[in-house]
C-alpha cells in the first residue's frame, strides 16, 4: 500500500472535494508541500497511467497534518514554520495511523472498533504497540493490512458501505 493508495482511500472515505483536499496540503504552517489541483489529481490516477505522479512521504505528511488542522484547528500557540521535509524523510504506516487517530480524536476503544469493522481484530496491547516509539522493546510496525482495514472500517462507519 503506497502513499497514493492512502490518498485515494481517504478521499473516498471522507468524500473530500478536490478543492478541500488540495487545501489540506497548506493548512498546517509547519508543512511545506505546495500542491495544486492538477498535481493532486495526478497522484490519484491509476499507477499505469502515463501522467501518474508518485506521492512522496513529505506530501502525504503535509496532507495528513492539514487534515488534522481541518478537523481540530491549529494548536495554540501555532508552531513556528519549519523548513520543508528532507528528501530522506520517511513516513511510516504507524505515523499515518497516529495522524488519523489525532485528526479523528479517536480513543483506544474507537480504534479497536474501527479496526474490527474493517476486518482486523487486535488486542489492546497490540494496538498500543503500534503507537510506541520505534526503539521501544514492544514497538510493532503497522502492516499494510492493518492500515487498509482501518481505512476500510472508517469508510464503512462514515459512508455506511
Amino acid at each position: 500500500m503506497n502513499n497514493n493508495d492512502i490518498l485515494r482511500r481517504l478521499r473516498y472515505a471522507f468524500d473530500f472535494t478536490d478543492v478541500d483536499a488540495v487545501s489540506f496540503f497548506s493548512l498546517d504552517p509547519s508543512s511545506n508541500a505546495p500542491m495544486d489541483k492538477p498535481g493532486y489529481l495526478a497522484r490519484l490516477i491509476k499507477d499505469e497511467d502515463p501522467s501518474f505522479v508518485l506521492c512522496t512521504d513529505g506530501e502525504l505528511c503535509a496532507f495528513l497534518d492539514g487534515f488534522v488542522v481541518h478537523q481540530r484547528g491549529l494548536r495554540e500557540p501555532a508552531p513556528a514554520p519549519q523548513p520543508s521535509k528532507p528528501d530522506d524523510f520517511r513516513l511510516s504506516k504507524n505515523d499515518v495511523l497516529k495522524k488519523l487517530r489525532i485528526a479523528l480524536t479517536f480513543r483506544e476503544e474507537d480504534m479497536l472498533e474501527t479496526l474490527e469493522i474493517g476486518g482486523s481484530t487486535l488486542s489492546r496491547g497490540e494496538l498500543g504497540a503500534l503507537f510506541r516509539k520505534p526503539g521501544h522493546k514492544h514497538y510493532r510496525a503497522c502492516g499494510n493490512q492493518v492500515l487498509r482495514n482501518f481505512i476500510k472500517g472508517l469508510t464503512e462507519q462514515i459512508r455506511g458501505e
